[in-house]
């Protein structure tokens, strides 16, 4: 048998990390088992699905590298077809249509709540049989009254539920639409799906999804449902935890492979294993090592896992990530050093590609001002004699390299019996325009010779023009 699981986002949020979660340990279980992994847009919800929704969803999945065999299928499409098998319920006595109105339906409730009972349909429509007449009407699934539904979950153990405990399912809506139950059901047939992996919130709908399976002979996938996701606060995770869209993390300077191997922990582990690469989740994953507590997510954990990944991913690749920053971020890259060359000097600074890259600007373009702070501290009139002395040596090296221009740098604090600070921290200054670089002689090299001397002639103009003003 082929295993063949899927991911059936509704499109009416974007894909969050709950979501992109589950839709990992749904392809991951595909993988391991070598087998097939669909992509369903549920999008029964007209009134609040959106293209928009549609559109980010699948432009997320892409960028996570989560890629589908099979799909994007759309319920909307397939209407006709659940329309035949709603048909075929009725033929059979499965089904039934029901007239009950909003307002009996409201009084029911509370009725039932009054006495402690929990709230269900009371079958009426079932057991006083009419004539099939004019007027708004549902369509109900009748659900079998004796018995139970017992499933094996594979991460939470056997689960049993009374078939009194679940009342007349709607399967269809006044307007004749599907309701996202039934679908569900027609969809995991008619494709297929061998194992459902699911949020635990899916769970009360699993046992009215087996009997509908069954009243239509269809086989019953197995079935994980996995628990949510909490803020660090221990709340359900919301849009200040960071329950906001996947294609967020991207903008934000988040490496794919990095938020990936962040969630699969949330919720499963292999040991103390913390960093795993594609090949390895795929070897090491299985449904029944899934936890069954809640996980609560921490963005420094997220940050420190990034960070893991900047750092010992391939430059080349990283670099093909942070080209999109740079773009976004407008930078000028028309001169200045290769971005991999970038990467080998900020990946131990940077824990997101958008810190890298505004920390990497100076190296392509001027910048229009020195900061504050740290134009105070080191262009200050004393550092006139180390800024001349330096940029005669730098200008007249006919090699640059690291090490020339490191030369160049101790050559001038010997000459003026100074520590390395008192030339080195102007000099950063003077180049970079702020405080903090790379190591010098790595930060001059890439902004290259000509641009390293011109800019220190900008420096000693600053001194200058604040010594007027004095």
């Amino acid at each position: 048998m082929t295993i063949k699981t899927r991911f059936a986002p509704s499109p009416t949020g974007y894909l969050h990390v709950g979501g992109a979660r589950t839709a990992l340990y749904s392809w991951l279980y595909a993988q391991a088992q070598q087998g097939q992994f669909v992509l369903r847009i549920e999008d029964t919800d007209i009134e609040r699905s959106t293209q928009e929704a549609m559109d980010a969803i699948i432009e997320g999945m892409n960028w996570l590298g989560l890629t589908w065999n099979e799909g994007p299928h759309y319920q909307t499409k397939r209407f006709d077809r659940y329309q035949s098998f709603i048909d075929q319920l009725r033929q059979e006595g499965k089904a039934y249509r029901c007239y009950c109105s909003r307002e009996r339906l409201d009084n029911l409730r509370e009725a039932q709540k009054a006495k402690g009972e929990k709230p269900r349909y009371d079958g009426h429509c079932l057991t006083h049989t009419q004539p099939e007449q004019e007027g708004d009407y549902v369509i109900r699934f009748k659900n079998p009254q004796e018995g139970s539904v017992t499933f094996k979950d594979h991460v939470r153990g056997t689960i049993e539920v009374s078939n009194r405990e679940l009342d007349d399912l709607i399967i269809a809506r006044s307007d004749g639409t599907p309701t996202y139950n039934f679908c569900v059901v027609i969809d995991d047939w008619d494709m297929g799906i061998t194992h459902v992996v699911r949020g635990e919130d899916h769970i009360n709908n699993t046992p009215r999804q087996i009997n509908l399976l069954k009243a239509l002979g269809a086989p019953i996938p197995e079935y994980a449902h996995v628990s949510m996701i909490l803020g660090d606060d221990g709340t359900k995770l919301s849009k200040r935890h960071g329950a906001v869209s996947v294609l967020q993390y991207r903008d934000e300077g988040y490496l794919p492979e990095a938020l990936l191997n962040y969630l699969v922990r949330l919720g499963w582990s292999h040991g103390d294993q913390e960093i795993f690469s594609m090949e390895e989740m795929i070897q090491y994953f299985s449904l029944e090592q899934i936890n069954k507590a809640a996980s609560a997510f921490n963005t420094e954990k997220l940050n420190w896992v990034n960070h893991q990944y900047i750092k010992n991913m391939p430059r080349e690749k990283v670099a093909d990530y942070l080209l999109w920053h740079m773009q976004g971020q407008n930078i000028d890259m028309t001169q200045g050093p290769a971005l991999t060359d970038v990467v080998a000097v900020l990946a131990e600074r940077a824990q997101t590609l958008k810190e890298m890259a505004a920390a990497s600007r100076y190296f392509y373009e001027e910048y229009d001002a020195f900061d504050e702070t740290a134009a105070k501290k080191h262009l200050r009139p004393v550092a006139k004699e180390a800024l001349l002395a330096v940029q005669e040596k730098l200008a007249n090296l006919s090699n640059w390299t690291a090490e020339s221009i490191q030369q160049a740098i101790s050559n001038t604090a010997t000459e003026l019996d100074v520590g390395m600070g008192k030339v080195g921290m102007p000099l950063r200054v003077a180049v970079t325009g702020a405080g903090q670089s790379p190591s010098l002689d790595q930060t001059l090299l890439m902004i290259g010779q000509a641009r390293s001397v011109e800019r220190i002639t900008k420096a000693l103009n600053f001194i200058a023009n604040r010594e007027k003003q004095a």
